[in-house]
């Protein structure tokens, strides 16, 4: 992990054209915190960064769906994996 004051950066340094500068800073680490009147302000994540976290926020959801799912069905048996893709015409091997 980067050391927290190496991605501070001041609103200032875009006022003074250094845009991309502090974004090739991305290349180095994750994320910038932008600081003005010495608070943080905004945050700017690399892409790679950007798509990690959707991607847990959606499978987080999922997660959280499955799970209210299960628990509306209470003790009802459920249908196995095999007999949806049967169901469904797909091979276990296209999955």
């Amino acid at each position: 992990m980067a050391n927290v004051m190496d991605c501070l950066v001041p609103i200032s340094l875009f006022n003074k054209g250094q845009a991309t500068k502090i974004f090739n800073r991305l290349k180095e680490t994750k994320e910038l915190f932008v600081l003005k009147n010495n608070q943080p302000s905004a945050v700017i994540l690399s892409p790679e960064e950007y798509t990690r976290l959707t991607e847990i926020e959606e499978n987080y959801t999922l997660l959280l769906e499955a799970t209210s799912r299960l628990e509306a069905n209470g003790d009802k048996p459920g249908i196995p994996m095999e007999a949806v893709i049967k169901e469904l015409g797909f091979d276990v091997k296209e999955l």
